[in-house]
């Protein structure tokens, strides 16, 4: 179960958020071939990616801003370049461009830190863009919590595609990522769940001074929790196909 899109139209080109998903693919396909060679990949990510231990040991900063531009596999960035497909346009349209990249970054640190300060002596390397998109995905919930997300329900063989509002979406994200974390501090795990619980936390933190500015609460009266402007239609939100009554 994933969003596949949002209600919520656009009313400007998201440059940097297309930019960034460029950046996230480019990254990943120029060193893409080293998936065939397991230790030259993890070279690479003892020189790119944030290892707690590393940093711990040397000091050296660098992973905090390089690992959220690597992934471990194409499904990996998939899932993440979705979700910032579906959630960064409206966010960068209200903050600006210059103003949502510095916030992408920002948060993307934010996650980093998190994810050390829960384990500052792992060895494992954490990558991915993910604690980035969770500072997205937590400035969406401020502004935008009504906001339909359209869910791509799989079970097996049978899907079907449901409007649900944002808050539940990522509500429930989020606490799968809080319960996923207080998980991985006993049984340990390979998804850096601190680092989306550090990012989403930071960008509803460096969302708020806009929500405010907006009116706060009086915003959310104003819209009902809604985008302020029309929403989208998608013909497979609902059937347009006449029903036919049988003949007997």
């Amino acid at each position: 179960m994933f969003p596949i899109r949002d209600h919520n139209p656009s009313g400007i080109t998201p440059f940097v958020t297309y930019a960034l998903i460029l950046a996230n693919v480019g990254v990943f396909v120029s060193y893409y071939a080293l998936f065939a060679d397991e230790p030259a990949l993890f070279r690479f990510y003892h020189d790119w990616a944030l290892i707690p231990a590393k940093v711990s040991e040397s000091g050296n900063p660098l992973g905090f801003v390089t690992s959220m531009f690597l992934h471990g596999g194409i499904m990996h960035l998939f899932g993440n370049m979705l979700f910032l497909y579906v959630f960064g346009d409206n966010i960068e349209e209200e903050m600006g461009h210059f103003r949502f990249a510095g916030f992408y970054l920002v948060c993307g640190i934010a996650a980093g830190v998190a994810q050390y300060v829960m384990a500052p002596y792992s060895p494992v390397p954490t990558v991915g863009a993910s604690g980035a998109i969770a500072g997205v995905m937590g400035g969406y919930l401020l502004m935008f919590p009504r906001a339909r997300v359209d869910i791509l329900f799989i079970f097996i063989v049978f899907f079907k595609i449901l409007p649900i509002p944002a808050w539940i979406v990522l509500a429930v994200w989020f606490i799968l990522q809080l319960t996923g974390g207080f998980g991985t501090v006993t049984e340990g795990g390979g998804v850096a769940y601190w680092a989306h619980v550090g990012g989403f936390v930071a960008g509803v933190a460096l969302t708020l001074p806009l929500w405010l500015r907006r009116g706060g609460p009086a915003y959310w009266s104003r819209t009902h929790g809604h985008p302020p402007h029309p929403e989208a239609r998608y013909s497979l939100s609902q059937s347009r196909i006449p029903k036919v009554r049988s003949r007997r």
